[in-house]
């Protein structure tokens, strides 16, 4: 119990730290960011080598100086990630509103004026954290952003924390789809999804070629489309420069009348592989997306 206590007292008083930090304007802030850059870069060496690897796997057309390129790129745009998100915590949604724009808002009065409610798809395209404030502007009453469950409990608080943020209820990722389907389709109702996750090995079934490789899906959303009649949005995150973004959001058709199995999921990845391709260094290379492809049972064969 004692080591406890002082295991819990180190992550407060780093917590404390992070939230001084959150104060501080994001020009202050990204100066810290180069610092993170340098020494996650240039002497810790970051993950470094599954970076390389997932670059070269996802572009074998690209040069070696076209990887180091994209990879150099890609730790300045994760430290500006790192003290963007250390900033979500005190930033305001009138700050959030000047540097996010949101392309294509129609998506969300239609679907509204269906009695649809929406499910947002996107994956981990720098910045993420900073859809929050969507809620604040679009027609819809309920946004559940939903995340995964983080082991420590504290950090667990926190993240919910950032999430909950502007009238938002975030939900864990188990919980999300029971919540959807015992609640009306009313059109009231948007739900965010980074659908890209790596599922855990043991509920691995259905994959992809996504980005050159074989790759396991998350298909929890993928049940909602053959169940439910409901808008499912993909967006498109874009870095415009430091510290500025802007989202376009594309609703998702099915071929026919209704999706038939897997048809969301393979328009998802397909939509967002275009979106790395545009601008590759803004995606999240040091995770280890790739790493239960021996667990796929069911592998798309159309692409």
């Amino acid at each position: 119990d004692f080591i406890l206590i002082i295991n819990f007292n180190r992550i407060n008083f780093l917590f404390k730290i992070i939230l001084l930090f959150s104060y501080l304007l994001l020009r202050v802030l990204y100066i810290l960011s180069d610092i993170i850059f340098f020494l996650m870069y240039n002497l810790v060496g970051y993950r470094k080598k599954v970076v390389t690897e997932n670059l070269k796997n996802s572009f074998p057309k690209k040069s070696e100086s076209e990887i180091d390129k994209i990879r150099t790129s890609f730790y300045r745009n994760f430290s500006d990630y790192i003290v963007e998100t250390f900033k979500s915590f005190t930033i305001s949604s009138k700050e959030l509103r000047v540097r996010v724009q949101h392309i294509n808002q129609d998506v969300f009065h239609d679907a509204k004026s269906e009695n649809k409610n929406v499910i947002l798809l996107t994956g981990h395209v720098f910045n993420w954290e900073w859809f929050n404030a969507l809620a604040t502007i679009i027609p819809q009453e309920n946004c559940f952003p939903v995340y995964r469950k983080v082991q420590n409990s504290f950090w667990e608080e926190k993240i919910k924390g950032i999430r909950n943020r502007f009238g938002n209820t975030a939900l864990e990722a188990k919980e999300v789809i029971r919540h959807i389907l015992r609640n009306p389709n009313h059109g009231n109702s948007v739900y965010m999804f980074v659908a890209d996750q790596s599922p855990h090995v043991s509920e691995v079934s259905f994959g992809l070629n996504f980005l050159n490789q074989k790759t396991p899906a998350f298909i929890g959303y993928d049940k909602l489309s053959t169940r439910m009649d409901l808008a499912f949005v993909f967006c498109e995150m874009k870095k415009v420069k430091r510290g500025y973004y802007q989202i376009n959001y594309y609703r998702i058709y099915p071929d026919g009348e209704k999706f038939v199995e897997y048809e969301v999921v393979k328009k998802f990845h397909k939509l967002l592989e275009n979106t790395i391709n545009k601008r590759p260094d803004n995606y999240l290379w040091s995770h280890r997306r790739w790493k239960y492809q021996h667990a796929v049972k069911v592998m798309d064969t159309e692409n």
